[in-house]
C-alpha cells in the first residue's frame, strides 16, 4: 500500500465513494482492532468491536479534519487511543453507577447514509501468546499514569510507532519525543512497582 494510493483513497472517500470506504475499512479496521485490544488490558472482544466501530465513526465524520502531515494510520491510532480511553471511563463511571446508555452503532450515519460493514475483527494469534497477568499490570500503571505519558507510550508500544512518527502526530520535535518517552518510562516503570509491591505485600485487614 503506497502513500500515493492511499492519498487517492481518501480523496476517493471525501468525495462519499462507499466503494472507496469498504476499501478502506478493510485496510485498517483489523489492525486497529488489534491496538484497541492490547490498549485495554480488561477489554472483551465485544469492547473492541464497539470501540472500532466509534473509531471509524469518527473517521467518517472527521476525515476532512486530515492534513496528512503524518501517516493516515498514525491519525487513526491516535483517534483509537482516545476513544479506548473514553470506553474505559464510560466502564468505570458505568460500575459506580453513573454509566449511560450505550448508542446504537448499526444505524447509518446521519451526515453519510454509511453503515459500517468491517471485515473480521478478532485480534491476531500472537496477542494470544501475551502473557495475561504482565499485560493486566501493565494496562493498571498506564491508566494509573494517565495524561501525555500514558498517550506517548500507547502509540510508542502499542501502535509501533517511528518516533518520527510520533513527533508528526503529536507535533512535537523527535528530541522531545525521545525525552518525554523516556520519563514517562521510568514513571510507568516505578508505577509497575508499587502495583507488584502492593501484590506480594497486600495490606493487612483491619
Amino acid at each position: 500500500m503506497g502513500a500515493e494510493s492511499e492519498a487517492d483513497l481518501l480523496a476517493q472517500c471525501l468525495k462519499g465513494e462507499a466503494g472507496a470506504w469498504d476499501e478502506l475499512f478493510n485496510r485498517h479496521y483489523a489492525a486497529t482492532g488489534r491496538f484497541i485490544y492490547q490498549l485495554g488490558y480488561n477489554f472483551t472482544i465485544e469492547d473492541v468491536e464497539e470501540i472500532s466501530q466509534e473509531v471509524f465513526l469518527t473517521v467518517i465524520r472527521s476525515l476532512h479534519t486530515f492534513q496528512g502531515n503524518c501517516q493516515f494510520q498514525t491519525w487513526l491510532f491516535k483517534i483509537a487511543a482516545n476513544r479506548a480511553r473514553d470506553y474505559r471511563q464510560k466502564q468505570s463511571a458505568a460500575k459506580r453507577g453513573g454509566g449511560l446508555a450505550p448508542l446504537s452503532l448499526q444505524n447509518e450515519d446521519p451526515e453519510t447514509g454509511f453503515t459500517i460493514d468491517p471485515p473480521s475483527h478478532l485480534p491476531g494469534p500472537d496477542l494470544a501468546l501475551l502473557n495475561s497477568e504482565k499485560l493486566n499490570m501493565v494496562g493498571q500503571a498506564l491508566d494509573a499514569l494517565g495524561g501525555p505519558c500514558q498517550e506517548i507510550i500507547e502509540l510508542r508500544y502499542f501502535a509501533d510507532l517511528s518516533y518520527e512518527e510520533i513527533s508528526k502526530a503529536l507535533e512535537l520535535n523527535q528530541k522531545t519525543v525521545s525525552s518525554r518517552l523516556s520519563k514517562c518510562l521510568n514513571k510507568l516503570e516505578s508505577i509497575t512497582r508499587q502495583l507488584l509491591s502492593r501484590e506480594k505485600f497486600p495490606s493487612p485487614s483491619v
